[in-house]
C-alpha cells in the first residue's frame, strides 16, 4: 500500500483550482495528470529579465521590463494571416511595436488601451528599422507586479497551455508538498550539502539552483537502484532449479558457422548460472548481427536436456515468427519441439497449444506478451529468454517468472549496445554477457553519404539494385507529412515509388492496423516484394537475408544507434550490402560528425560510446516505445556523475543498514513508492 503521506502527490491534477476537463486535455498530453507531475515539471530555463528607464537603455535579444503607452492599434490588411501590431512609445517618445499573431490580438486589444501606460515584459528585438517585441509574455499596469518575475522559469507547453497557467499550477502543487522523511545516507547527505527534499522541489523552480536540481537527480537514481538490487536480492532468496544438460541436444546442432568467442564465453556463462539453486538473472548484449539468437538456442536446450521448458518473449509479433522459424530450422537436428503463442492463435488452434504445453509437449514455446498471460500455464517452465528486453519493464518480466514452479531462470537480451557507464542505470540488477565479436566471413556494409538533391540518381540506383532480384529497405523519420516540418514522410514516399515499382513496394509503420502491417511484412520477408517503405518500426529484429541496400532519408535526423540499428537490417546474408544515408541541405556540426562516424566505423559498442558523448545532457537511452520510462528527472550528466553513488547508497541501505525495515529504510519506502518503483517493495515479504 502507499504510504498515507505520498496521497495529497498522486491526487488528480483536476483537483486543483481552475483545471476542468478542457485544461485536463492538454495536461495529460504532456503526462501531467496528478499534484505529483506538476511539483516535478521542472523548467527548460529561466528568463532573466533587466528592468530598463527607456528603450535607449535595452539591447537587441535582451529580455527587458519597460513601461510603454500604446498610441495606435494597426491590424494585419488581411485578418488572420498577417500581424497584429500596438505601436507604442516610452518615456522619452522612442517607438516600440508590439507584434501579435493569430489569435492573441484579441488579447492586445484588452491589454493595450490607447492612452494609457503599460509595463511590458519580454524580448526586445528589431524588425526592419523599428524595434518590436512579439507576444509580450507580461502586460500589467503596475511594475511591481514584474518584480518576481525578474527571473521567471520557462515550462515545456502542449496546445491550450500558457506560461503563467503552468506556472500557477506548479505553484499550487508545490503549496500541496508534504515533508517527508529523508532518505539520502547522511554522510552522502552532509558531503554534498544537498537542500532536503521540500525545500529542493520549491528551490528548483525558483532558479536555476545546481544543489537542489542534482538532489531530486538523485533521488530519482537512487530509487531505481534500490527497486533494482531488491529484484536482485528476492531473485537470490528464491530458490530456483539447477539446470546441468547432458549435451544429448546440443551435440546434435547442425551449426553452418563456427561459434565465435564471445558467444562460446557467453554461453559458459550462461551455463554456469543454470547450474546455480538461485535463479539466472543474466543480460546478453550483443551488436547487430552478433548471434544472439544462437547463444539462446544453446541456453534453451539446457533446459530441455534437464526434462523442463523454456520459453522466449519477443515484443512484436513480427519478431516472434521470426524467431519461431528460425528456432525450428535450428532445433530440428535434436527433436526438441518449438511452438508459438501470439494474441493471433484463436479458438481450438489456441486450446490444443495450451493442452500441450501443460502436458510438457512443447519444449520451447515462442510468443509476444500472450505467453504469459493468467490462461497459458507450463508444465515445468525453468527458463524465461526476453528478447529486446528495454521493450519491457521489470512487471511484466516478474509476471513471466511467475509461470514457473519454482523461479524459472531468466536470460534477458537487447541488440542494442549501451555505453558501460550506462549500464548500470538500465541493468543494475543483473549480470552482463557481451557479444563483442562479429561472426567470421560477415562482409562489411558499404556506407555511404549522399546528398538529398540527388534523389533521381538515388532512385535509379534502386531500380537497378531490384532488377538484380535483390531487395531493399527504404527508411523515413515520419508516417505521414507534417504542417510543421519539412520531414520525409514515409506514406508519401511510398505513393511516390510505388508509380514507378508499382506492387514491388509495400508499406510499414507503427500506425496501420497489426494484421495489415504484418502481412505486408511477410510478404517482403518471403520474396512477395521487393521494396519496403518503412519507419523505424523495423529498427530491431527484422532479418531478410537477400535485403541489400538501406536507404535512409533525411539520416541527420536519426540518432547514432538508431541508425547503426537500421543499418544492421541489411549485411545478413552473404552477398556485399549498402548503406545509403541522404542527408538534407542543412548539417549541424553534431549532424556532420554522426554521419562522418556511420561511415568510419560499423563497431556498435564504440558507435554508442559516441553517441553518448555527441548527445552531451541529450536523451539518456534513445528512443523507448515502450516498457519502462526513462529517467525523467536525471539527464544524462548527472546520471554519468550521481549513478554510482546512488548505486552504491542503494547497495549500503540492503546490506548494512537493515534494508527497508530501519528507520532510514522506511524513509526509502517512500521514496520507492514516490518514484513508482514500488514494484521494488512488493517482492519483500509483507511488502
Amino acid at each position: 500500500m502507499r504510504p498515507d503521506i505520498l496521497n495529497p502527490l498522486f491526487a488528480e491534477s483536476q483537483t486543483l483550482d481552475g483545471v476542468g476537463p478542457k485544461l485536463a486535455k492538454p495536461l495529460e498530453k504532456l503526462g501531467l495528470t496528478r499534484v505529483k507531475d506538476l511539483a516535478y515539471h521542472l523548467p527548460e530555463r529561466f528568463v532573466t529579465r533587466r528592468a530598463i528607464a527607456n528603450l535607449d537603455e535595452g539591447a537587441e535579444g535582451e529580455q527587458v521590463i519597460v513601461a510603454l503607452t500604446a498610441t495606435e492599434h494597426r491590424a494585419a490588411r488581411n485578418p488572420g494571416r498577417g500581424p497584429y501590431r500596438v505601436m507604442a512609445q516610452d518615456e522619452v517618445g522612442n517607438m516600440c511595436a508590439l507584434t501579435y499573431f493569430g489569435r492573441a490580438s484579441y488579447t492586445a486589444k484588452k491589454q493595450l488601451p490607447v492612452g494609457e501606460k503599460r509595463w511590458i515584459a519580454g524580448r526586445l528585438d528589431r524588425y526592419g528599422d523599428m524595434l518590436q517585441i512579439v507576444h509580450p509574455d507580461h502586460v500589467e499596469k503596475d511594475s511591481a507586479a514584474h518584480l518576481a518575475r525578474m527571473n521567471e522559469p520557462v515550462y515545456s507547453l502542449s496546445e491550450g497551455l500558457t506560461q503563467p497557467r503552468v506556472a500557477g499550477l506548479v505553484a499550487q502543487s508545490l503549496e500541496r508538498l508534504p515533508e517527508l522523511p529523508e532518505w539520502i545516507e547522511p554522510g552522502q547527505f552532509e558531503r554534498e550539502g544537498w537542500p532536503n527534499w521540500h525545500d529542493a522541489l520549491h528551490l528548483a523552480h525558483k532558479d536555476q539552483h545546481e544543489k537542489a536540481r542534482d538532489r531530486l537527480a538523485y533521488d530519482e537514481l537512487l530509487a531505481n537502484s534500490l527497486a533494482l538490487l531488491l529484484v536482485r536480492a528476492d531473485g537470490r532468496r528464491k530458490r530456483g532449479q539447477p539446470l546441468k544438460g547432458d549435451r544429448s541436444l546440443r551435440d546434435r546442432l547442425d551449426l553452418p558457422f563456427e561459434m565465435t568467442g564471445a558467444q562460446k564465453r557467453s554461453v559458459s556463462e550462461i551455463e554456469g548460472d543454470l547450474q546455480q539453486e538461485a535463479p539466472m538473472l543474466r543480460l546478453l548484449q550483443g551488436d547487430v548481427g552478433a548471434g544472439k539468437t544462437v547463444v539462446a538456442l544453446e541456453a534453451m536446450l539446457i533446459a530441455v536436456e534437464a526434462g523442463k521448458q523454456a520459453a522466449l518473449l519477443a515484443p512484436t509479433e513480427i519478431l516472434a515468427r521470426q524467431h519461431f522459424e528460425t528456432l525450428r530450422k535450428m532445433a530440428a537436428p535434436t527433436g526438441a519441439e518449438v511452438a508459438i503463442l501470439t494474441g493471433r492463435a484463436k479458438g481450438r488452434e489456441r486450446e490444443g497449444l495450451l493442452m500441450s504445453l501443460l502436458n510438457g509437449d512443447i519444449d520451447i514455446l515462442v510468443g509476444t506478451h500472450a505467453i504469459f498471460q493468467d490462461s497459458v500455464t507450463y508444465k515445468d517452465l525453468a527458463l524465461v529468454v526476453i528478447d529486446e528486453q528495454h521493450r519491457f519493464g521489470v512487471q511484466q518480466r516478474l509476471a513471466l517468472a511467475a509461470k514457473g514452479k519454482r523461479a524459472p531462470h531468466t536470460l534477458a537480451m537487447t541488440a542494442t549496445p549501451i555505453p558501460r557507464s550506462l549500464t548500470l542505470a538500465q541493468y543494475g540488477e543483473m549480470d552482463v554477457s557481451r557479444l563483442d565479436e562479429l561472426p567470421p566471413g560477415r562482409q562489411a556494409i558499404d556506407t555511404r553519404v549522399v546528398a538529398q538533391e540527388r534523389m533521381e540518381d538515388i532512385v535509379s540506383g534502386v531500380e537497378r539494385h531490384l532488377a538484380t532480384g535483390q531487395q531493399a529497405y527504404w527508411v523515413c523519420p515520419m508516417v505521414r507529412d507534417s504542417e510543421t516540418a519539412d520531414i520525409a514522410a514515409a506514406e508519401a514516399r511510398y505513393a511516390s515509388l510505388k508509380e514507378r515499382f508499382g506492387d514491388d513496394v509495400v508499406l510499414v509503420h507503427g500506425q496501420l492496423r497489426p494484421e495489415i502491417k504484418d502481412a505486408n511484412m511477410e510478404r517482403f520477408a518471403s520474396g512477395g516484394s521487393k521494396l519496403l517503405i518503412a519507419t523505424t518500426v523495423i529498427e530491431v529484429g527484422v532479418d531478410v537475408p537477400s535485403a541489400t541496400l538501406m536507404v535512409i532519408e533525411q539520416a541527420e535526423r536519426f540518432g547514432l544507434a538508431q541508425l547503426h540499428q537500421l543499418r544492421g537490417r541489411v549485411g545478413r546474408g552473404s552477398e556485399k550490402s549498402v548503406c545509403l544515408l541522404l542527408r538534407g541541405g542543412e548539417l549541424s556540426e553534431a549532424g556532420r560528425k554522426r554521419l562522418a562516424l556511420m561511415r568510419e566505423t560499423q563497431d556498435g559498442f564504440r558507435i554508442a560510446e559516441e553517441d553518448l558523448e555527441l548527445r552531451g545532457g541529450g536523451e539518456l537511452l534513445g528512443t523507448r516505445q515502450s516498457g519502462e520510462a526513462a529517467f525523467r528527472i536525471a539527464n544524462l550528466e548527472q546520471v554519468q556523475k550521481l549513478l554510482p553513488a546512488a548505486h552504491a547508497d542503494a547497495r549500503l541501505l540492503i546490506d548494512r543498514d537493515g534494508g527497508l525495515t530501519s528507520q532510514r529504510g522506511e524513509a526509502a519506502r517512500v521514496l520507492l513508492y514516490l518514484f513508482e518503483r514500488d514494484w521494488g517493495v512488493q517482492l519483500l515479504r509483507g511488502g
